[in-house]
């Protein structure tokens, strides 16, 4: 019996076939309201839309045209005031840079560092820079040389203040920033700090210049105080991570001292 309605089941969903018994009838029916009931249901949704809108039309056009004139407004504000705004901080920063990579490769360091931070010849300084180009990369930028200007200065108050406000995502820049901040901490007899900000510049980028750098004064600074144990880490990361960085050349005689005082 089941099998013979399974049949009429089939026979009754072929394309064109009109209903007979009571059952197909019933289908027939049943199906017919469900498909009315549903396009009853998208009409009322429809006109409930379209009810909404015609009495919030004016408020939706005011939503749309604040949404418009935000992104226009972002645009023309890119466009014609923060690419000129770059243009110029880069030019004007040009002769602190000289004064800067001056000091770092010359003699008269100490002045030329100041003449970086405060300008000469009639041009801006690193200072002059954030003040009068805050919120530009060039203005983010000048606050890494005037850190790094101060931090050759022992000036390491300022150096923490200039570097924790820069922010970067470059390969070195960005470690070498949270490094410096750490040289700063050990000269203001702030270890701990200053391991932080090591372990910050080690798990900040993965290279061959700065990772190994850190790792070794990371290993170095806590070996001083006493954690034997993590400066094994840092140095023995060198021999087997870094075996071709210049702190991988000594680093075994590091190693053997943190292992003596690490199994006392």
């Amino acid at each position: 019996m089941r099998d013979d309605n399974y049949k009429d089941m089939a026979t009754y969903n072929k394309r064109g076939y009109k209903p007979k018994t009571k059952v197909e009838k019933e289908i027939d029916i049943e199906e017919g309201s469900t498909t009315a009931e549903v396009f009853n249901t998208l009409d009322e949704t429809a006109s409930k839309t379209e009810e909404f809108v015609a009495k919030n039309q004016k408020f939706i056009f005011i939503i749309i045209g604040v949404v418009a004139a935000i992104v226009l407004s972002s645009l023309a504000y890119k466009e014609f005031v923060s690419k000129p705004k770059q243009l110029n901080a880069m030019n004007d920063m040009f002769q602190a840079q000289k004064f800067f990579n001056d000091a770092v490769n010359g003699v008269a360091k100490d002045s030329l560092f100041n003449l970086a931070l405060n300008g000469g010849e009639g041009k801006y300084g690193m200072l002059d820079i954030i003040k009068e180009y805050g919120g530009t990369s060039a203005g983010n930028l000048a606050n890494y040389y005037a850190g790094t200007a101060y931090l050759r200065l022992k000036d390491y108050k300022n150096a923490v203040t200039y570097l924790t406000a820069f922010e970067s995502d470059d390969e070195i820049l960005a470690p070498l920033a949270k490094g410096n901040i750490g040289d700063a901490f050990v000269q203001l007899n702030q270890p701990s700090d200053a391991l932080e900000y090591y372990e910050k510049a080690i798990a900040l980028r993965d290279n061959g210049y700065t990772t190994p750098m850190y790792l070794y004064k990371a290993g170095a600074l806590a070996l001083e105080q006493g954690d034997a144990s993590k400066a094994l880490g840092y140095f023995e990361r060198i021999k087997n991570e870094y075996p071709d960085s210049s702190e991988a050349s000594s680093i075994d005689v590091f190693i053997g001292q943190a292992q003596v005082l690490a199994s006392k």
